[in-house]
């Protein structure tokens, strides 16, 4: 198998100082790990320029979708790039919405943001910087042109220019529903859990501001407010582009090992270290959210027994806390091993979209999330994703995710309803969770 060309670049803790020189090139993509200020993620992955794009036709069904998705990584070639996590291939989103096109489910919310079901660049090289290692290498598929290659490496490590990017609200983020309108679909969650229907929705609602300036700019200040280790910022063909701060891996597979990290439980930061203590506390040992997160780490273990070794899935940790500048979140593991015959697309596709924000059983909550959400949740609780030609992949769910659309910005916030859930408190955590994004643009 051949090699991966690789070349050594000076190491940077922050990504974007790199792709501050590509950003403005087609396909630019982000991968970031929320270094130097979030201490989980490991790696960080740029590139641009992408060999072609691939999205759903009309009336395309989702494994048809993934099936051109393997054929485009396998059309590249494999190559071998030792430790590094990822040797030329696919990078991306799935939206959330791009689930209809993988289960039956109803259709009668108002798509008013027209986002692509997905949007995927198949990418000869990337730019990787590793923080375990302190090291940062441009990577280039053995199919890439050297010229190209020596191309890339001088850019690079030239200088950036000084870009003056701005980015401004011209008015404030305003809900599309009311607490009223919350409080009425709260009770109609509950109302379906008490009669058997399901036992845990996940219901969100949508804040939007209209904007000038560029999205980029937005994005360097939410990562200085709100460092996460799975976030990335995704420029989209028609000038669009996904700023995503999720603290959530989704699905990764590494050596045919599978792992996720559902997100099942929150709590504010407290408004100095005794409060903040007790909140955290308060989420570690509260029996509705241990209960909730368990509903998922249930729902996933189903999901992983799809495409993973009979007997191999594991719960390596339960209810481990994180936290973050805004938030305290229950955190859970589940593991497992590639089945012989499976791989990674496979994988997504008998996953998609993450449990966590769907609730359990996962295709009548959608169904009811269908129903109460009156438009489309498009980018958010999708994913965010790499796919390497070895079957290596990482991927996240799109959780404080923002979409720039014309001259519209676009956030979302939710959780997880249980039996016992009370709307006033639901409402809140809905804004709790995305405060700090909203307040960080306000302030630009």
């Amino acid at each position: 198998m051949p090699s991966c060309r690789t070349h050594a670049l000076p190491y940077s803790a922050d990504p974007t100082v790199y792709f501050e020189r590509i950003r403005q090139a087609p396909g630019a993509v982000l991968f970031d790990s929320g270094q130097p200020a979030s201490q989980r993620g490991r790696y960080d992955l740029l590139s641009a320029w992408p060999l072609t794009r691939l999205s759903p036709t009309p009336g395309e069904t989702g494994s048809d979708f993934l099936r051109r998705l393997r054929q485009a990584v396998a059309s590249l070639g494999h190559a071998k790039a030792g430790e590094l996590p990822f040797a030329g291939g696919l990078m991306g989103y799935l939206s959330y919405d791009f689930a209809r096109r993988l289960e039956r489910l109803p259709d009668t919310t108002l798509d008013d943001l027209e986002l692509p079901d997905a949007q995927i660049g198949l990418y000869a090289w990337a730019l990787i910087s590793d923080h375990q290692s302190r090291t940062t290498t441009l990577v280039c598929h053995p199919s890439l042109d050297s010229a190209e290659g020596e191309r890339l490496r001088q850019l690079l490590a030239s200088p950036s220019e000084v870009q003056t990017a701005e980015f401004h609200l011209k008015a404030d983020f305003t809900p599309d529903l009311t607490s009223e309108d919350y409080r009425q679909a709260i009770e109609r969650i509950l109302a379906y859990i008490q009669a058997g229907d399901c036992y845990q929705v996940n219901f969100a609602q949508r804040f939007q501001a209209s904007f000038q300036g560029d999205p980029w700019a937005a994005y360097r200040a939410l990562r200085r407010a709100c460092p996460t280790p799975f976030a990335g910022y995704q420029s989209l063909a028609d000038g669009s582009a996904i700023l995503s701060l999720s603290p959530e891996r989704f699905l990764r597979v590494a050596h045919g090992r599978v792992e996720t990290r559902p997100i099942k439980g929150t709590r504010p930061r407290g408004r100095n270290a005794e409060e903040d203590r007790l909140l955290a506390d308060e989420l570690r040992h509260s029996p509705k959210d241990r209960a909730e997160n368990l509903m998922i780490v249930d729902l996933l273990r189903n999901d992983l027994s799809r495409s993973c070794r009979p007997g191999s899935v594991r719960v390596p940790e339960l209810f481990v806390l994180e936290s973050y500048p805004n938030v305290h979140h229950l955190v859970s593991c589940v593991s497992a091993e590639l089945a012989p015959g499976k791989d990674a697309l496979d994988l997504l596709a008998g996953s998609f979209p993450g449990g966590s924000i769907t609730g359990a059983p996962k295709i009548r909550a959608m169904q009811i999330i269908e129903e109460l959400e009156d438009r489309r949740r498009s980018i958010y609780c999708g994913s965010l994703f790499y796919l390497d030609v070895r079957g290596e992949l990482d991927s996240s769910i799109a959780i404080r995710t923002l979409l720039a659309r014309k001259d519209r910005i676009s956030c979302w916030g939710g959780g997880g309803i249980v039996a016992d859930s009370d709307w006033q408190a639901e409402y809140q955590e809905s804004i709790t969770k995305v405060r700090t994004l909203l307040e960080t643009l306000r302030a630009l």
